[in-house]
């Protein structure tokens, strides 16, 4: 898929198409997430209540509803795990944010920012273990384990991603093997139960599971993207985290392996010592060379391969709307 034959998709139609075929459910999970997470302690519910400012867009929820809809239908079940898968990514994004020591998320001050890295850490780990007891309220046990294997496979992402902090030596490969724990897996978990839980076959539940993962793995290279040439003004949340942590993303490492000897060591000095003059250097860099258009085609890539695992599904609206995402998660700005 050629990145500039793409059109931008329309996010609003896009959001009223989803909300005409999962509304009701997103409404059911949301009141699974939030009765869920009740609490009488005034401190708790104080967190809680800001925290649901800068949830996000509830992709995830948002793809196991949309499976689900797409090969069957929604039912009780899907409304719990759309919860559950919810709490882990706003797990993952409370946590990144002590990480990152990110300061604003979605134009609001994160937990961290507003109170202090403790009640991030405490919050994170509340809300995975909400999730966890959430989840071992279904019959079937092969939710918490599927949800269990996912988690910790994210977990394992972050903690390679740490490890490999600094590295300007970070293959392809490596990175990939990062985004697709830290990031995909969420995404590919929450498809498959969608698909599993909705009565599909394996060989289906299999596609779906696919064309998550693939989605996540697009979806991360686009936040990296936005990461180095975005604006907070127009993604709501702080940026240059990957640069000032010294994280090596896709853009990045197209960057180096195009660069001359000379030329590497210059760069490798930037990412060593970052700062905002920094950031406004490798910007540069980037714009120079076909680092930024080389990345955009990868998640063309992943983009594409997304929309072939769609081929098993009838045609339907929720399959258009999967269609429609794929396209929407590469060409956002937020």
């Amino acid at each position: 898929m050629n990145p500039k034959a793409v059109q931008k998709p329309d996010s609003n139609a896009l959001q009223a198409a989803i909300l005409q075929l999962i509304g009701g459910d997103l409404r059911e999970m949301e009141s699974v997430f939030q009765r869920e997470l009740r609490s009488q302690h005034p401190y708790v519910t104080d967190v809680l209540t800001h925290l649901n400012t800068y949830r996000g867009k509830r992709l995830r929820p948002m793809l196991l509803l949309l499976t689900a809809q797409a090969v069957g239908e929604c039912g009780v079940e899907h409304h719990v795990l759309a919860a559950v898968v919810e709490m882990i990514h706003t797990a993952t994004l409370v946590h990144d944010d002590v990480l990152d020591e990110a300061t604003t998320r979605r134009h609001v001050a994160t937990v961290n920012s507003r109170w202090n890295n403790e009640t991030s850490v405490l919050l994170g780990d509340y809300l995975f273990t909400h999730a966890f007891h959430l989840a071992a309220s279904l019959d079937s046990a092969l939710a918490c384990r599927l949800i269990g294997r996912a988690t910790n496979l994210v977990c394992e992402g972050e903690l390679a991603q740490i490890h490999e902090r600094g590295n300007s030596e970070l293959t392809e490969e490596q990175y990939f093997h990062i985004i697709e724990g830290k990031t995909a897996e969420l995404c590919a978990v929450s498809c498959y139960l969608g698909a599993h839980f909705a009565g599909a076959s394996e060989a289906v539940v299999q596609a779906m599971e696919t064309y998550g993962r693939n989605l996540g793995i697009a979806f991360q290279i686009a936040d990296d993207l936005l990461d180095v040439c975005g604006t907070e003004q127009e993604t709501g949340k702080t940026l240059g985290s990957d640069l000032e942590k010294q994280k090596l993303t896709l853009p990045l490492i197209r960057l180096l392996a195009e660069s001359e000897p000379d030329e590497q060591m210059r760069i490798r000095e930037l990412l060593a010592h970052p700062s905002a003059a920094t950031r406004q250097e490798i910007n540069r860099l980037l714009r120079a060379t076909d680092a930024l258009e080389y990345a955009r085609r990868r998640a063309f890539d992943y983009v594409a391969g997304a929309r072939a695992s769609l081929a098993c599904l009838n045609d339907s609206p929720a399959r258009q709307v999967l269609e429609t995402m794929t396209e929407f998660v590469v060409q956002r700005s937020t």
